[in-house]
């Protein structure tokens, strides 16, 4: 899915275990977006992994991002992962 969005927060950036890096380890972040349309438009929380977890994004700031949704079992439980896969601040 590709949209608009409104930055809404992000986290800070911390390393985690990676087996496609290699150094084991890569860079991860979390950050949520929310679509256009106020505070009651669709929100979503998405992780940033490499590079671009690196880039700093702040309250209210504009992006175009490119989110990829996936879904994995584990034990027995569903869980939904959603992926920035590309993101752009609008200037």
């Amino acid at each position: 899915m590709k949209k608009i969005f409104k930055v809404v927060s992000q986290s800070e950036v911390i390393t985690v275990p990676s087996q496609k890096s290699e150094t084991g380890q890569t860079y991860k972040s979390t950050i949520v977006l929310r679509e256009i349309g106020g505070k009651y438009a669709n929100t979503y929380v998405a992780a940033m992994l490499g590079n671009s977890a690196k880039s700093k994004f702040y309250e209210g700031e504009l992006v175009v991002a490119a989110l990829h949704f996936s879904v994995h079992e584990h034990n027995g439980q569903t869980y939904q992962d959603v992926v920035v896969d590309e993101i752009i601040k609008m200037t």
